[in-house]
This record gives C-alpha cells, sequence and structure tokens, in this order.
C-alpha cells in the first residue's frame, strides 16, 4: 500500500502550542493555574499533549512502517534515545543546582519534589537513569521515551495484524491498571533492582492506564495517514449527545449538580493519573466533538506564537520545567502561589523564554534543512554529471 508523504499541518503545530501554554500556565505557582486547571471538564493539558503528539507520530511513520520495519524502529529509537538525554539533562540540573538551592534556602516547594534524592541520592540517581524514580515535572518526559520506544512495535504489528488487537490489548492494560497492575509490575521491579522506591515517587502517570491515550492517538494518526479517519462516521444524533455528556461533566468539574455529582464524590472515578472510567467516557465525547468543531477550533489556535512554540514543542516543554522550578524558588513561608508583580514578572518572563527558545530551534531547524536539501541537490548534479 502507498501512502504520500504527509505535509506538515501547521494547525496541529498550533494546537501542540497552545497544550503547552495551557501545561505552562496550570504548571506555575501563580493563580492563573486555578483557572486553566480542568475548565472545560476532566480534559487536561497532559492528556491533550500526549495524544497529539500520538498522533504526529502515528501519520508520519506509518508511511515507513509499510515501507520498511528496520528503518522505522532505527528512526523512533533514535529519537528515543535523544528525548532520553534531554531528560538526563534535566535530572542533572534538578539533582544539582536546584538540589543544592533547596538545602541551603529551605525553601520547601523545591525540597520536597527532591526529598526522596536528598534522602537517598544513590537509590535515586540510579532509579532515574533506569526510568524507575521520577520527581514531580520530571515525569512527563520518562513516560514518553517509554512509549516512543515500543510504538515501532505497535506500528508494524499495526501494518502486519491491523489496529483489532492492538486496541483491545490496550484497552485489557488500561483495565487491569485500574486494578493494581502498577502496583503488582512495582513490586516485581524493586524485587529485581532490589531498588527501595516508593511507588509514590515512580511518576504520577499510571503508564498502563495512560498507553490508552497514546495508542487512541497512534490509531488516528495512523488511519489519517491512509486516508481513513474513522472519527468522520460518526452519525449527527452522536455528536450532540456527546456535546451533552461533556457539558454534564463540566457540570461535575464545577460542582453545578449538587454534592452527590462532584469531583470529590466521584473520585478514582475521574482520576487523572490512571484515568478513570467515567475521565474515559469524559476524554472520548470531547475528542469526538473536538474533532467535529475542529475548522473553528483551528481558526483561533493557528496563529502565533502557537504555531512557534508547537514547532519546537521538545524544547519548549524543557524550557517549561526550569521556569517552574524558578517559580517554585520565589516561594517563601509555604505560601502556595504567587501574587502581585512577582507572579506578572514570573509570567512575562516565561512567555519570553519560551518564544526565545522555539525561535531559535525553529531557526536551526530551517538552517539543518536547507543544509540537507543544498546537499541533496549537489550529490544529485555530480550524479548526473557523472552519469552524462
Amino acid at each position: 500500500m502507498h501512502i504520500p508523504k504527509p505535509q506538515r499541518q501547521p494547525e496541529l503545530d498550533a494546537l501542540r502550542g497552545l497544550f503547552l501554554v495551557w501545561m505552562t500556565l496550570t504548571h506555575l505557582p501563580t493563580r492563573f493555574s486555578d483557572f486553566v486547571n480542568q475548565p472545560i471538564g476532566f480534559v487536561s493539558s497532559a492528556e491533550g499533549f500526549v495524544f497529539l503528539s500520538a498522533l504526529l507520530v502515528g501519520r508520519v511513520y506509518m508511511r515507513l512502517a509499510l515501507a520498511s520495519g528496520v528503518a522505522l524502529r532505527a528512526t523512533l529509537w533514535k529519537r528515543s534515545l535523544r528525548i532520553y538525554g534531554y531528560h538526563l539533562l534535566m535530572l542533572a540540573l534538578a539533582f544539582t543546582v536546584a538540589a543544592a538551592y533547596g538545602v541551603r534556602t529551605h525553601r520547601a516547594a523545591i525540597y520536597n519534589l527532591l526529598d526522596f534524592y536528598l534522602a537517598h541520592p544513590f537509590v535515586a540517581i540510579i532509579g532515574s537513569v533506569l526510568l524507575l524514580y521520577c520527581p514531580p515535572l520530571l515525569d512527563i518526559l520518562p513516560m514518553y521515551v517509554i512509549f516512543l520506544f515500543f510504538t515501532p512495535i505497535v506500528l508494524t504489528l499495526a501494518v502486519k495484524r491491523g489496529w483489532g488487537g492492538i486496541l483491545a490489548a490496550s484497552m485489557a492494560f488500561w483495565l487491569f491498571a485500574q486494578f493494581g497492575l502498577r502496583d503488582v509490575v512495582h513490586n516485581v521491579i524493586v524485587h529485581i533492582t532490589h531498588l527501595p522506591i516508593p511507588l509514590q515517587e515512580t511518576g504520577a502517570f499510571n503508564l498502563f492506564a495512560w498507553q490508552a491515550v497514546w495508542i487512541s492517538g497512534l490509531w488516528l494518526g495512523a488511519k489519517s495517514a491512509t486516508g481513513e479517519v474513522p472519527l468522520r462516521r460518526i452519525p449527527g444524533y452522536a455528536i450532540v449527545l456527546c456535546a451533552l455528556v461533556c457539558l454534564f461533566f463540566i457540570g461535575v468539574r464545577h460542582s453545578w449538580w449538587g454534592p452527590a455529582l462532584t469531583q470529590q464524590a466521584l473520585g478514582m472515578k475521574l482520576d487523572k493519573w490512571q484515568i478513570g472510567p467515567l475521565r474515559v467516557i469524559n476524554l472520548v465525547t470531547f475528542t469526538i466533538v473536538f474533532y467535529w468543531l475542529r475548522k473553528y477550533v483551528f481558526r483561533l489556535v493557528a496563529i502565533e506564537p502557537f504555531l512557534t512554540l508547537g514547532k519546537a514543542s521538545l524544547h519548549v516543554f524543557c524550557a517549561h520545567v526550569f521556569f517552574v522550578f524558578v517559580g517554585l524558588a520565589l516561594l517563601v513561608n509555604d505560601v502556595p502561589q504567587l501574587h502581585g508583580w512577582p507572579a506578572v514578572v514570573l509570567l512575562a518572563g516565561t512567555f519570553a523564554g519560551l518564544v526565545l527558545v522555539a525561535v531559535r530551534e525553529v531557526r536551526n531547524q530551517r538552517a539543518k534543512r536547507l543544509k540537507r536539501e543544498a546537499e541533496k541537490a549537489k550529490s544529485e548534479g555530480q550524479a548526473v554529471h557523472v552519469f552524462r
């Protein structure tokens, strides 16, 4: 099956940039985090970012999966290793600069993030290199590395046997995750490695549940690459029903329906970290409604700085973590948020920094692309000359 090379879609870059801005506002210790923390139901920037990243990977690499499994593995494993390198760099900064600052100043916001490392530095360093110990704010990239590492296997199986079995296995893992699969696997790993890392120090994300977000994105991305988009076949009445379900969850999020239907009352059914069953319903219905409204949403977000931020998403993500650590370092006396001018300066400095990082990376990408094109044209010209 021949698939044409996918064209870059700026609106998807812009959407990824929007998720990064949303994530940054959520993580920065200012009052803005209260307003942007799941305002439209139980959908967060993390789910959007992971899902969209998987969709883009599926869309771009399904063509390579059909052509050569060896090339697919080499390309994605190289990319996974590159992201792993960025993760190690961020850990090195956290374990040196941030940790030293937290110990010297006794700033609780920084100290509490790295308390396990400060108490057990050797175990923490070995565990972090093995992606077992993941401090808060530094647990998204390990998940991304692991998912990306297994993606060639998933795409190769999809080419050979279709997506039915893959989706069924993904939902089975999600179901087992709701009944403690993560705890069982954690205990086995601790027994094998002899690294006494508590479960809560392995990262907030339950990977056995979150893989369903990644697999769903891969599936839709791969299907779109082959000209098939399952969401196109959803009838109008189903769109209306999904919109009503989304409205219901928005009401639950903001406690419109009474004490029996609140986030606290429903508890783990809406849990973000293990993608509880009600959260799954919210995510699916939101995705369907969003797809139906995509033309209008893309018109709103396909602007700067979202476009540039999305093109340099890895660098922007790493930079956003740095600025969040800066914000946490400014907190004193157990105050959870910055207010007034300190908050304004932090927000302005953060987004100015993110844009500068993104602009620099986009320019580097453009320069590398032009260099590759020039080298290719030169080699082709030499080949023609030799042939003549």
